[in-house]
């Protein structure tokens, strides 16, 4: 299945939150700085579900340098996404045919949880948990043939990073 035929159907962030929480994220926008976070925490504590204040949260703590905090959110927002589409529980158990048997209404959904589990992966390797950020980016990789998602250079660099530790580890051993 090619993940970019579809049609934009459902897209996260057309879809309306209560205006208070809209609110909320236009007020964090508007000051984006360290006062950002308590807006953005008050939206999510009306609306944990709302991928727009996940996305947002994502984004404040990513650009923060908070990344633990940028993969919390992450994760939950995979959380919200994977019932939405029926996926496994376990992105390990994701499969081909879960993707193929999803109604071509919801491949918007889809397209998401792939580019959130990519972002797990991205914060996983920035935060040096390489194992993980490889399993991800291999399970994408697997997933997405095409290379549509954009999976596959994060996981080549990040073999060439740890291709290039174990050279430089290995001429200090010689010293």
């Amino acid at each position: 299945m090619d993940l970019l035929d579809f049609e934009a159907k459902d897209l996260y962030f057309d879809r309306p939150d209560a205006p208070e929480v809209e609110g909320l994220i236009r007020k964090a926008a508007e000051d984006y700085s360290s006062d950002a976070e308590l807006p953005l925490l008050r939206a999510y504590f009306l609306a944990p579900e709302s991928l727009n204040v996940l996305v947002a949260l994502n984004r404040f703590y990513y650009y923060q340098h908070r990344l633990e905090d940028a993969l919390s959110a992450t994760y939950k927002a995979l959380e919200v996404l994977r019932p939405m589409i029926g996926f496994p529980e376990d992105w390990q158990a994701l499969q081909q045919r879960h993707i193929d048997e999803v109604s071509p209404d919801l491949l918007t959904r889809v397209r998401m949880y792939l580019f959130t589990l990519k972002a797990i992966g991205f914060l996983n390797m920035r935060l040096h948990k390489l194992d993980l950020s490889q399993s991800i980016f291999e399970k994408l990789v697997e997933l997405d043939r095409m290379d549509r998602i954009g999976a596959k250079g994060l996981l080549e660099l990040l073999q060439q990073c740890r291709a290039e530790a174990v050279g430089a580890n290995s001429f200090a051993l010689v010293d």
